[in-house]
């Protein structure tokens, strides 16, 4: 407490214009205020908390959080110095942290001393951050006090193994505490790692790692010594977590043989089977599967376990497996009725055949096999020109089984045929039923187009120039505790990803909204392709509760924010310009080619944002005068990408949809198609496409570009919640 009785003495001795020429105008402005009045006199009462407003969208320190710290140091250090806020307890918090980044420690002291009181959701954070700026000033004797206080006033926080493993760096009796009391931790995960790596003969720690850090980049050391030297001493839970590793490596015909030695869960023995038939095992496989359907006849493994052991047997035993699977699991009835459909089939029991599928849309309409068959059928009627019937098959798709993959497809489809029969009332209430039920598809832009909204056609959307909104502050996770979630906010991403870790190590599975903050912090981490891989594969979840978490998710803008994220915003929207092209469609091209990763390659070759190939890069360097380049260079990369993107639009009289078919598959390709089909009608063709990467990807890129126009153009965002 030295520096404190000194200053307190100096503001005894001295006036307010001597303090301002000793300590700095800002420190005397600070102190004037309010700021440094705890420290520089402990006898004053603990300022009090405050409360955090409601509406975080007029702070003005989230917004500046998204900024780099050199242009917005003066309206934080403003904030910081004004009146008593909740937004000035976050303007001191950033700014100490962008002066302790700096190696300013006694800046950033002056900010946090004394702020855990009045901030008390990141008291402990705000502490460890004091530890450390005392470390930068060298007063190491201050800084281990602050930690001490984190480990006695805040154990229930991951701060404290935090706090621990940096006294521990001096005295060890900390790092068996932090080991203890904080086993599921990284901190404790790393204490154990670095003795490993000092001395590897410690069976205890090598088994701590298996039980507590299952995730961990260095789980296959920890497996692979236990198997070598330890073997004796792992139990049937161990053998399965081992096992469980090598499952989600993909080594399948290892994990099978493990699952053997744990125990006989419903889980292991499928894994056990599936492992085997993956392996190329089948005789394994075939007892195996029997003898999960012998252990546990009514559970959903063994209805997956009987509809691959249909595909081991013979015709005979596979439509008896398939028929328990029809009698046993109604939810995996409609596949088994599918693959008894095909057998009967093949064995030429045309009526047979046909019974089958009258069951499955009898009894199972709701079903995405019933979808599938539905939509089949559908388009054989209107290939046949048949289009009332067509229309007739399809209608059903979206009224009985609205959440299938089919659905927006199927009611589009069903517009555009009424269109085409001058059913213009049914058409338009078709196309109105996709956008409002399912605006993030493909097919909701063509609906829009077909009723007539300006977003742009195949031929039209490369001249439009849309307004781009992208929002100024992150929005609030939906998981995670609050220190977690104001550091998110705040853009002190190392800090909310370290804690965020430590507060889900323990969890074998993330929830719905866990996996989804998982997500967001991995797009923070510019790591775009895994994070919105993260977002995409909420859609696999398939319990009740689970797809109804999923669809509350679904329903608020930062899910939608996050699967189509706007990074290189000014990038983009400058070469968009200068090339004349609608930046929206800019932006969907990137995020379908690399999901924004600047250093990807693909199989081929192609790198970065755009994918640009090397060949490529270098006609278009000689054709631009340009010597000095790199494709992983984000502003070389886009640059050059944009400039293949206007010229695949030239080659085709500014029509996107060739341009873009163009820049997947080659304009030979699509000279090809063209030939062959004609563009009549553009959504024929692009059914047409015969090659599915290229089909696939135009309906990406479109739908790409139609759930960015929707989520940061305001004027078709406004169109679009008054049709929903």
């Amino acid at each position: 407490m030295q520096k404190g009785r000194t200053i307190q003495t100096v503001l005894w001795l001295t006036s307010g214009a001597t303090i301002a020429a000793v300590l700095g105008a800002s420190v005397y402005l600070a102190y004037d205020r309010g700021l440094l009045d705890r420290w520089a006199n402990p006898f004053l009462p603990t300022p009090s908390a405050i409360q955090k407003p409601n509406n975080d969208e007029r702070s003005q320190v989230l917004k500046l959080a998204q900024m780099s710290p050199e242009a917005r140091r003066g309206q934080l250090q403003e904030i910081a110095e004004g009146p008593r806020s909740y937004d000035r307890n976050r303007a001191r918090y950033v700014l100490a942290n962008d002066w302790i980044a700096e190696f300013e420690g006694g800046k950033a002291i002056l900010l946090l001393e004394g702020l855990e009181y009045e901030y008390p959701v990141i008291a402990p954070q705000i502490l460890l951050k004091r530890a450390r700026a005392y470390e930068l000033t060298n007063e190491i004797t201050r800084s281990r006090e602050v930690l001490e206080q984190i480990v006695t006033e805040y154990p229930d926080s991951p701060a404290a193994a935090t706090a621990l493993y940096q006294l521990g760096q001096e005295q060890d009796e900390y790092l068996d505490q932090a080991l203890t009391n904080y086993p599921d931790l990284p901190v404790a995960h790393q204490i154990a790692f670095d003795r490993l790596d000092s001395d590897p003969n410690q069976p205890e720690l090598w088994l701590y790692l298996l039980r507590n850090a299952p995730n961990h980049e260095r789980i296959t050391d920890v497996r692979d010594r236990l198997q070598e030297y330890h073997e004796e001493e792992l139990t049937a839970e161990d053998w399965g977590a081992i096992a469980d590793t090598y499952w989600a490596d993909g080594e399948y015909g290892q994990a099978a043989s493990l699952y053997e030695k744990a125990t006989n869960t419903p889980e292991n023995l499928y894994r056990v089977a599936r492992g085997k038939q993956i392996s190329g095992n089948n005789t394994g496989a075939i007892e195996a599967y029997r003898t999960l359907n012998s252990a546990f006849p009514e559970v959903p493994e063994n209805a997956q376990g009987l509809l691959h052991l249909a595909t081991l047997s013979n015709p005979t035993d596979a439509l008896i497996r398939l028929g328990i699977v029809i009698e046993r699991f109604r939810d995996r009835a409609p596949e088994a009725l599918v693959r008894q459909a095909e057998i009967y089939q093949q064995q030429g029991n045309g009526q047979a055949a046909a019974q089958a599928r009258q069951s499955l849309l009898d009894n199972y309409g709701d079903s995405d096999e019933t979808s599938k068959y539905r939509w089949q059928t559908a388009q054989r009627l209107a290939n046949q020109g048949n289009l009332a019937q067509a229309w007739k098959w399809a209608y059903p798709i979206a009224m009985q089984n609205p959440d299938s993959s089919l659905a927006p497809k199927a009611a589009f489809w069903v517009g555009k045929w009424a269109k085409q029969l001058n059913r213009s009332e049914d058409a338009n209430a078709a196309f109105e039923y996709v956008l409002s039920n399912y605006p993030e598809s493909y097919y909701a832009w063509r609906s829009a187009v077909l009723l007539g909204w300006d977003v742009g056609d195949f031929d039209t959307v490369r001249d439009l120039r849309p307004e781009v909104a992208v929002p100024e502050t992150r929005s609030q996770p939906p998981a995670g505790s609050d220190t977690f979630q104001e550091l998110y906010q705040l853009g002190q991403d190392q800090d909310a990803l370290e804690l965020w870790e430590a507060e889900t190590a323990s969890q074998a599975e993330l929830s719905v909204d866990e996996q989804f903050t998982a997500a967001l912090l991995t797009l923070t981490q510019q790591q775009y392709l895994e994070g919105i891989g993260q977002v995409w594969e909420l859609t696999q979840r398939d319990s009740p509760t689970e797809q109804e978490n999923w669809q509350e998710l679904r329903e608020t803008a930062k899910y939608w924010h996050a699967l189509f994220p706007f990074p290189y915003q000014d990038l983009i929207l400058d070469w968009a310009a200068q090339r004349e092209l609608n930046p929206l469609l800019v932006v969907s091209l990137i995020r379908q080619e690399s999901r924004f990763e600047k250093e990807i390659r693909s199989p081929v070759g192609a790198v970065g944002l755009m994918q640009v190939m090397p060949a490529t890069g270098e006609e278009i360097a000689e054709e631009n005068d340009v010597t000095d380049y790199s494709l992983t260079n984000p502003e070389d990369n886009v640059r050059f990408g944009t400039w293949y993107l206007d010229f695949t639009h030239r080659e085709y009289n500014n029509n996107s949809l060739l341009a873009i078919a163009s820049y997947n598959a080659g304009p030979g390709s699509v000279a090809r198609w063209l030939r062959e089909f004609g563009l009549n009608d553009p959504d024929i063709f692009v059914e047409q496409i015969p090659f599915p990467e290229t089909k696939g990807y135009v309906e990406s890129v479109f739908g790409n570009y139609w759930n960015y126009l929707r989520l940061y153009n305001p004027d078709i965002e406004q169109q679009l919640n008054r049709v929903g």
